[in-house]
């Protein structure tokens, strides 16, 4: 390359280095845009609690809805094998009964001074959900009379979508939570799936058996599933808490390290999420504390009644830029003679874009008589 060329290159690199300062003054500001720096007060009245980001053990859950279905071997009902009519009950709907309790008195249609009388009794332990007789009423055999059912374990049927069907297997466990008893928290392992799919809701049955030592869960009732797929470790995660969005990207408020009361919105990258915590692929770092109680206060925080520059000459002692950039000696300057002339001091990013496109075109437009005069001159 000849010395004329290398001349030229070295021209028009000088050229764009104020495009580089334009560049990172732009940064500069887009960096302090996403800054909000609150009081004591506001920090103190909006509750901000921050938690650090750390690896941990992630359980990546499926959240699905279902029923409390009983056990079929765990079901047993009462009927006679004669004609007759009831003469005593022992037992009402609600009712605990034990295995060979006397349930019900049959006075059999037989002659007889007075008439025989059968004793019918319970086939297994359980509660009377059913009753379908009482005293008086005419018996007819194989009616049935009483439906027990032993609630101490029974079915919670999650309806899982087909395409998540094969994420499950034999011995899956799931945390269950049952709409009528909010206080409690069941673990259900599966034993079984449903024999057909629903056509309607596209979801098939898988059964978790729950123990209810207590039978306060009952057929019927409304559950709530968090199906275990996985477990993974040293998974990077935050809680659902800090997770916010901008109306286009996740973002969470990083605690600023160097300033009190500062925080920083930063967009994350998240993968597999489950109730509590979201998997963090990019955006932060082990040691971070971003912010849960507040962080969706945050988002409309704007100027928390604190610029950036005020906290930060606060903070080190000395003078910055509004937009968070330490003031050099020669802006301090300018400052100083702009104030004393009744200035602004800095005129702000428009000023010195303006500056440094008028910059730029001069050199260009040089550069341009330069090579003209060249070429006149080579030829």
């Amino acid at each position: 390359m000849n010395t004329r060329k290398k001349n030229f290159f070295k021209i028009i690199a000088i050229a764009f280095i104020p495009v580089g300062i334009l560049f990172q003054s732009t940064f500069a500001e887009e960096s302090a845009s996403n800054m909000v720096i609150l009081d004591k007060v506001s920090t103190r009245n909006l509750g901000i609690e921050t938690v650090e980001v750390d690896y941990r053990d992630f359980t990546e859950t499926l959240f699905v809805i279902g029923r409390i279905e009983p056990i079929p071997s765990r079901k047993s009902v009462i009927s006679s094998r004669i004609h007759g009519r009831v003469i005593k009950l022992a037992a009402h709907e609600g009712d605990i009964v034990e295995a060979n309790a006397a349930i019900v008195d049959i006075e059999s249609l037989q002659p007889g001074n007075p008439p025989p009388t059968i004793s019918l009794k319970a086939p297994l332990p359980g509660m009377v959900m059913k009753s379908h007789t009482h005293v008086g009423k005419p018996v007819v055999p194989d009616t049935e009379l009483f439906e027990i059912i032993d609630l101490s374990q029974v079915y919670a049927v999650a309806r899982i979508p087909e395409d998540e069907v094969g994420k499950l297997s034999i011995g899956t466990r799931a945390q269950i939570r049952v709409a009528a008893i909010p206080s409690r928290n069941f673990e259900g392992k599966l034993v079984r799936f449903g024999t057909e799919a629903n056509l309607v809701s596209g979801t098939f049955d898988a059964f978790f058996v729950l123990d209810n030592p207590d039978l306060q869960v009952r057929p019927n009732m409304r559950v709530e599933f968090s199906v275990i797929l996985e477990t993974r470790s040293n998974t990077m995660s935050v809680p659902q808490a800090a997770l916010q969005t901008d109306g286009i990207n996740r973002v969470v408020f990083v605690k600023y390290f160097d300033l009190p009361n500062a925080f920083i919105k930063s967009r994350v990258k998240i993968g597999t999420r489950n109730e509590q915590y979201a998997e963090i692929l990019s955006g932060l770092f082990p040691g971070d504390e971003v912010v849960t109680q507040g962080s969706y206060t945050l988002m409309f925080a704007g100027d928390g009644g604190v610029s950036l520059k005020a906290a930060l000459d606060s903070a080190h002692g000395h003078e910055h830029n509004e937009d968070g950039s330490e003031m050099t000696a020669e802006q301090k300057t300018r400052k100083s003679i702009g104030n004393s002339e009744g200035g602004g001091g800095d005129k702000g990013p428009l000023t010195l874009f303006l500056g440094i496109l008028s910059a730029l075109l001069a050199i260009l437009l040089l550069l341009s008589l330069l090579m003209k005069r060249s070429q006149v001159n080579a030829n």
